[in-house]
């Protein structure tokens, strides 16, 4: 158990607490700004989501510069990622924050892509992130935070960037497990 699965692991444990601050009512109250409101709970899960969301990079980082990359931290970090993204995805919709189905394309994918991934394994092959797939991830993440947050700062520009953002979270995802079947469709013919 290196430092960079420790980092990994602490990821997949900040999950629960963050499901946990935005879909128990704990009335620590709220902000309100003119039109604007948010409740400390969504401040606090943000904000713990900021910090998990940016450990992804840093382990897989830590791994590589220290050569400590190992197949737990190969089987974790993926695993975290989608957990991540996926509990507060379905939080969100819980929430009247996300429409179920920008959510159903999300997880869908990264089942799709996954899936393919554990072909490619049992191939000997394994299958780098492509650019696409970390322009996904960063679209995600930001479309996650706007929503979390209740669109800050572009509410007080009544600019509606949460709905940019998920519209273009759930283009790109698509475009990015397109783009993973095409350029490996030959690990699908090697499945039959």
């Amino acid at each position: 158990m290196n430092l960079a699965n420790k980092i990994t692991l602490a990821r997949i444990f900040l999950v629960p607490i963050i499901m946990f601050f935005l879909l128990i009512n704990l009335n620590l109250g709220s902000l309100k700004f003119e039109d604007y409101s948010i409740t400390v709970n969504q401040i606090v899960a943000a904000l713990i989501f900021i910090i998990a969301a940016s450990t992804d990079g840093l382990d897989g980082y830590i791994a590589r510069k220290n050569k400590i990359i190992t197949n737990l931290g190969k089987l974790l970090d993926p695993l975290a990622d989608k957990l991540l993204v996926a509990a507060v995805l379905i939080s969100l919709v819980e929430m009247d924050k996300l429409d179920a189905w920008i959510a159903i394309i999300i997880i869908s994918r990264e089942f799709a892509v996954t899936g393919l991934r554990q072909i490619a394994l049992l191939e000997g092959t394994v299958l780098a992130a492509s650019k696409w797939g970390k322009w996904k991830t960063g679209v995600q993440i930001t479309m996650i935070i706007a929503l979390l947050l209740n669109n800050f700062p572009f509410a007080f520009l009544d600019f509606r960037f949460d709905l940019i953002a998920s519209w273009a979270a759930a283009l790109i995802t698509v475009y990015s497990g397109f783009d993973y079947f095409v350029k490996n469709k030959n690990l699908i013919s090697l499945s039959k």
